[in-house]
């Protein structure tokens, strides 16, 4: 991912095209090029039949010039960017701060494409397209202008899984207040991507992050607790926390912490999503053993969530 910058210093997330995409692209382009080219060539070979060889070789060249270096350069002006090839590819040219490129972007790009593309059959493209940390090549350099990538596989983070239903409530006494926000944040980073991780990577993430959080909070996490499932709960806790203090308190039974009668729902909808995997999972104590393991037994009207109780 490269971040450009824009005029008005705004910071722009793009993904550069690399060399075989380009390179498809390219020959999209130029396949589609060479069978306009064949038909305008035999259409004016028959009607410049009565013409001499020098000015059928200049109409030739004339529509050569016009449909292999013209063509590339309308097309791109006019479609801002997007060629054929690149509109297959899902490429797109834009400049260097991000923007929709221009005739003149499109025309440096173009007069320098016939000599590295066509007249030296794509081997300086090639090299330079190598060398160049995003991938562009001489014509891009001197336009200013950068091939980016428009369908980017989008990671749907945005989801946070909530606890066990068993750790519901558990952590309302806990002290939150000298957790940092980037802490916060790494943990709700974690929590939307930890299904993506390596399962001993995701573990060891999940033990620094809960350790960062004990040492905030001067309360030891749970034992039996797995660290992802402790990190929930407590990302819930202060979610529901800063719903009373924004919403009043009817607003803590949408984060869980308050018993909610759920909707009616059709037996098709009503089937429940996989839950996720916190790791291994220690029996939690049972009531009454003890002051650090105590916990009421969920009641069966504690509306569920998808996960199962640990067995």
């Amino acid at each position: 991912m490269n971040e450009l910058v824009t005029g008005e210093a705004v910071a722009l997330e793009l993904r550069p095209a690399r060399l075989p995409s380009r390179a498809l692209a390219v020959l999209l382009d130029l396949l589609v090029g060479v069978i306009v080219y064949v038909v305008v060539t035999i259409a004016l070979v028959a009607s410049t039949a009565s013409l001499d060889e020098a000015a059928q070789f200049a109409v030739s060249l004339a529509a050569f010039v016009l449909v292999m270096v013209g063509g590339p350069i309308a097309v791109e002006t006019l479609s801002h960017g997007r060629s054929l090839g690149k509109l297959a590819c899902g490429l797109r040219v834009v400049r260097d701060d991000g923007g929709p490129i221009r005739f003149r972007h499109a025309l440096v790009r173009g007069g320098i494409g016939v000599i590295e593309i066509l007249l030296t059959l794509g081997v300086v493209a090639c090299v330079a397209s190598l060398v160049s940390a995003r991938g562009r090549r001489l014509g891009d350099v001197f336009a200013g202008t950068l091939v980016v990538r428009e369908r980017v596989p989008v990671a749907h983070t945005g989801f946070l899984p909530p606890p066990p239903p068993w750790l519901a409530g558990r952590f309302s006494g806990l002290d939150l207040s000298a957790v940092p926000d980037g802490l916060w944040l790494a943990i709700r980073q974690y929590l939307g991507r930890m299904q993506q991780l390596d399962p001993q990577v995701g573990w060891a993430m999940a033990e620094r992050l809960a350790a960062d959080v004990s040492a905030r909070t001067g309360t030891p996490a749970p034992q039996g607790v797995p660290p992802a499932a402790y990190l929930a709960a407590v990302v819930q806790e202060r979610q529901a926390r800063e719903a009373r203090r924004a919403f009043g308190n009817g607003s803590a039974a949408a984060y869980g912490t308050q018993p909610a009668q759920p909707p009616s729902l059709s037996p098709a909808a009503a089937t429940p999503a996989p839950p996720p995997y916190y790791g291994p999972v220690a029996a939690p104590p049972a009531p009454g053993a003890g002051p650090a393991g105590t916990r009421e037994t969920p009641s069966p009207e504690r509306p569920g969530t998808g996960f199962a109780p640990p067995a």
